[in-house]
């Protein structure tokens, strides 16, 4: 390798700073006849950054007869000195609300937090044209309202159609979640409809040969559990399995994630007096041990995931992708909503959002990444129920901030949507409270009722380098 490659290699690696609250990530790497883009960020460790590739064909030149070479290899090995530990941030955006901005106006809030995915409750035309050729994956909702119109394979194809087909590929539509909580509601003609709506709507994408990059799955809440502590004895409730298993194989056979809506924020509000504060807001505590396999638990929602697991592997799913498609805190509650406040919710998201940029697994499943959405992105006015309902969101409606979490957000000039999206009040955001068991141990509450950074050390960027020179020599630069 020529003198002045390996020259500017060591500058590179000598010159990588230890801190990791600023990642920068290049624009474009080329390498030889490839071409990487990569989204450039600029932010703190607890907002992230979306890695895509894709390969086009380019004139291939000696790279010493490139002029731009010495560029191109500072910018490969910058990508490659950049955190190997990074994840995208999820947002649920719920619009039971007259107050909120526009979409065009909601892009770059979302920016401005991270966040990469973000999750409906319809498939809105203006949240999904304004959100085209932005990167931003979408999983899109469909209802509980529309599932039984859904068991019908011709509607089905039309939904498909006219709300997915339609975007595509401009915006990034990964899933459809049909329903939310339906086995819950504890209707049993709703949760009848649930699996062949599911079916109709995926064989409509195979129809469309859209299957292999849109999913169909559906948001389940923890009370989906009939035993969650300790984790590893996580199970489904006895009267749903028969809902639940057909549902599972159908995700497994077309590789779709299991969706859990998760709030430790009901344990706290239900029982203060035995569950710890702390241990659900993800500050310094004692923790529990699970009995069954020593495994340590320092948060609640952690647990909650890997009683899922565990309900999981019961049945016979143990690889079964789990993600939180809900979970979140609220900045203020009525008299009776103990925990409701500005301060539990930047406690609670901004730990949250720190862990999610750690891509630290749970106790049981250490290697496998957080998938999670936070609720939600605005306060929604029009949401029934407590006061609670109202205040999820992590921006007020004219786009400022709810509470301090590190970024600015972008201030609007008041709210002009006049629409509640098609979202239906109280089919989205948390909806179930269930009361505490009558005896908990250990201050702790049945779930199923309810910033390490990474630092790249010296030795790390020693071995990188190594690896970068390897790599740079296989490759021919």
């Amino acid at each position: 390798m020529p003198k002045h490659i390996l020259e500017n290699l060591a500058l590179v690696i000598n010159q990588t700073p230890l801190s990791t609250h600023t990642i920068f990530t290049p624009k474009i790497i080329i390498i030889k006849n490839k071409t990487i883009n990569i989204q450039q960020s600029n932010t703190s460790t607890s907002t992230l950054t979306k890695l895509s590739s894709s390969s086009s064909s380019l004139p291939t030149t000696s790279s010493m007869e490139d002029p731009h070479f010495t560029t191109k290899l500072l910018l490969f090995i910058t990508w490659f000195l950049s955190p190997a530990m990074v994840a995208s941030v999820g947002i649920n955006y719920g619009q039971i609300a007259n107050n909120l901005p526009s979409p065009e106006r909601v892009v770059p809030i979302v920016k401005s937090i991270g966040a990469t995915r973000v999750k409906l409750y319809d498939a809105d035309p203006k949240v999904l044209k304004a959100f085209a050729n932005t990167g931003v994956e979408f999983i899109v909702g469909l209802g509980n309202e529309y599932l039984s119109k859904m068991t019908d394979p011709n509607n089905a194809q039309a939904w498909v159609k006219a709300n997915v087909q339609a975007y595509l590929p401009a915006t990034k539509i990964t899933s459809i979640a049909v329903g939310n909580e339906v086995l819950t509601f504890n209707d049993t003609s709703l949760s009848g409809c649930l699996l062949p709506a599911m079916q109709s709507v995926h064989t409509a994408l195979v129809n469309l040969k859209l299957d292999s990059q849109v999913t169909v799955t559906t948001a389940h809440s923890v009370a989906v559990l009939q035993n969650s502590y300790p984790p590893s004895s996580g199970a489904f409730r006895p009267d749903l399995k028969g809902c639940i298993s057909p549902i599972l194989d159908f995700l497994s056979k077309t590789c779709s994630p299991f969706l859990i809506n998760a709030y430790p924020f009901f344990a706290y509000k239900a029982n203060p007096k035995q569950v710890s504060l702390d241990f659900v807001l993800f500050q310094p505590n004692a923790g529990i041990t699970d009995p069954a396999n020593n495994l340590h638990y320092d948060n609640m929602l952690f647990a909650q995931i890997d009683a899922v697991y565990a309900a999981l592997n019961r049945l016979g799913y143990n690889k079964m992708p789990v993600q939180i498609s809900e979970t979140g805190w609220p900045s203020k509650g009525d008299d009776d909503e103990l925990g409701a406040s500005p301060e539990n919710a930047k406690k609670y998201n901004g730990n949250l959002l720190k862990i999610i940029s750690q891509k630290k697994g749970t106790p049981a499943r250490p290697n496998t990444d957080l998938n999670i959405f936070v609720f939600a992105m605005f306060n929604e006015n029009l949401k029934p129920g407590p006061t609670s309902e109202r205040n999820y969101g992590l921006f007020k409606p004219d786009g400022t901030p709810a509470y301090g979490l590190g970024f600015s957000g972008i201030s609007v000039s008041g709210g002009n949507s006049t629409s509640t999206g098609g979202n239906s009040p109280g089919t989205n955001g948390p909806g179930v409270y269930l009361s505490p068991p009558a005896n908990s141990s250990n201050g702790y509450m049945d779930i199923s009722l309810s910033p390490e950074k990474v630092i790249r050390s010296s030795w790390r960027r020693l071995g990188m380098g190594l690896m970068l020179i390897l790599m740079a020599m296989a490759f021919g630069i």
